[in-house]
């Protein structure tokens, strides 16, 4: 809770304390008395009350999705600075200074636009700096990020109600959900789920892949696929011999910076993607990162676009 200054509460004090040694020339004085100081008090509480209710007005956006939240709300005149995941929409990193990437943040790039709050996505950091940001005086305030429908509902709402727009968020959170909704429609209808492999880079002949308990893992459920790394927890490196054994009919890719993989390259000749079920039907889907697993309000189109591709012949609507 928000305290007022020392110097006011003093000031009041001894108003107060005049007020008291002050005689009364009527009998009604006490009582006048009493009532204006009743008065003065519950008009400094809502006063207080005010001050602590005000959303804040220099926001520090740490996250993608909740960048993109806050965007969507039409909260981006108070976004004061964002990190490098933050992208989208696309004109955020062109109007809004950049504190880093979002695991290596540093206390003077934050506090050097003098935020009056931060909301940070889970995984932000290190957490000595968002401590250091605390000490300064600045809120710091926490998003969890389940890799789910019902968690991208409730970073929405969370969202919402940290930047004081909940009604706002309400109403995004209603839309997003009626998306989510016919996602769940088109999922029920899918009777076999095939497998499905996401890899997050593919350098060196190095494959890092989305197993169990992932935004990868999250967002292959949402598109009624199965997928293929499920014996890998969390994002692991794959070796050749896991990828032709998992034997996807489906790979998801997250989109490089630079020129775009083509399925020639992807699944070139005598590499372990080459020799896998995909491979033979060119079956690759290459999305950004922020919206493939960033779960945000576009995470249902993220999972249409992969249901669609993996099941041709499904009808939506």
């Amino acid at each position: 809770m928000t305290r007022a200054p020392a110097s006011t509460r003093r000031a009041a004090l001894l108003a107060a304390g005049c007020a008291l040694m002050v005689r009364p020339a009527r009998a009604e004085a006490p009582r006048e008395e009493s009532s204006r100081a009743e008065s003065s008090r519950a008009e400094a509480s809502r006063a207080e009350a005010s001050r602590v209710e005000a959303p804040a007005v220099r926001i520090a956006s740490l996250g993608g999705a909740v960048t993109e939240i806050l965007w969507a709300l039409g909260a981006a005149p108070r976004i004061a600075i964002v990190d490098t995941t933050s992208l989208y929409p696309a004109e955020v990193q062109r109007l809004k200074p950049n504190a880093g990437y979002l695991r290596a943040l540093s206390a003077e790039g934050l506090l050097s636009v003098a935020p009056d709050l931060v909301i940070a996505a889970e995984g932000a950091g290190p957490p000595a700096v968002l401590a250091l940001v605390a000490e300064a005086g600045v809120p710091v305030r926490w998003v969890r990020e389940p890799p789910s429908a019902e968690g991208v509902l409730e970073k929405i709402r969370q969202v919402g109600r940290l930047a004081g727009l909940a009604a706002e968020a309400g109403g995004l959170a209603q839309a997003v959900a009626d998306r989510f909704t016919a996602l769940a429609q088109a999922r029920r209808r899918v009777e076999h789920p095939i497998p499905a492999l996401v890899i997050l880079s593919l350098a060196h002949g190095r494959v890092m892949v989305g197993g169990r308990n992932s935004a990868a893992d999250g967002i292959l459920k949402l598109a009624g696929l199965r997928n293929a790394a499920a014996d890998l927890d969390g994002f692991k490196p794959i070796t050749d011999e896991a990828i032709v054994a998992a034997a996807p009919d489906l790979v998801v890719m997250m989109a490089p910076e630079g020129t775009p993989p083509t399925p020639e390259t992807v699944f070139a000749p005598g590499t372990a993607l080459g020799r896998t079920p995909a491979a033979a039907a060119h079956a690759l889907v290459i999305l950004d990162g922020l919206t493939l697993l960033g779960f945000g309000p576009r995470t249902p189109e993220a999972a249409d676009t992969l249901m669609r591709r993996a099941y041709p012949d499904l009808r939506h609507g």
